[in-house]
């Protein structure tokens, strides 16, 4: 019982720190304003880690690359204390389980950076219908133009078929190939004789 709360702990608490790192690096990807509520938070709740990391990783052509690092290495740390808490015994230290955590760990980054453009484009599409003006829509739009370019052509008279189209190619993505790669990879750790 307690090492299924703890699970759910560092879990819950991984993926929620995963994705503001994930946000502030899209953030600064995509040139949001930093004087918005929500990118204030998420520049304060990582600060403490980011601005330190960034001495030691330097960002290459523009990217905040120290982010992206914090977020796979919280990745790798919470699935080896997810993998060490689990009932199954893993040789976590042998060099292929290291191997396979760190692969899987930058595939855990990939699909959470998915599902944040998958709600953003929910929630973007939501507020189209119900607040238009909403303060956060600047944001969600600077964020998913660029992935929204390639989908332009998809519209029905004046309704824009491109989110839709963008939805069910993120889904297609996350459900069979991540899936499958991810239980292979979790397939090729070493087990603790």
């Amino acid at each position: 019982m307690l090492t299924d709360t703890l699970r759910f702990l560092v879990g819950t608490l991984a993926n929620f720190f995963t994705l503001v790192l994930l946000l502030r690096f899209y953030f600064q990807l995509a040139r949001v304003p930093f004087n918005h509520p929500l990118a204030q938070f998420t520049v304060a709740l990582t600060n403490f880690v980011v601005l330190p990391t960034r001495r030691f990783v330097p960002s290459i052509g523009g990217w905040d690359t120290s982010t992206l690092v914090l977020a796979w290495l919280t990745e790798l740390l919470s699935m080896g204390a997810l993998l060490w808490l689990s009932p199954i015994p893993y040789a976590l230290f042998h060099p292929q389980s290291l191997a396979m955590l760190a692969l899987l760990a930058v595939l855990r980054v990939f699909v959470m950076s998915v599902y944040l453009l998958m709600g953003a484009l929910v929630v973007m599409a939501v507020m189209s219908w119900v607040n238009p003006y909403n303060p956060l829509a600047p944001i969600l739009e600077a964020f998913t133009r660029p992935y929204l370019r390639p989908f332009a052509r998809f519209q029905v008279g004046s309704v824009d078929l491109g989110p839709l189209v963008l939805l069910l190619i993120l889904q297609l993505i996350t459900a069979v190939p991540a899936a499958q790669l991810e239980m292979l990879l979790l397939s090729q750790l070493k087990l603790a004789v």
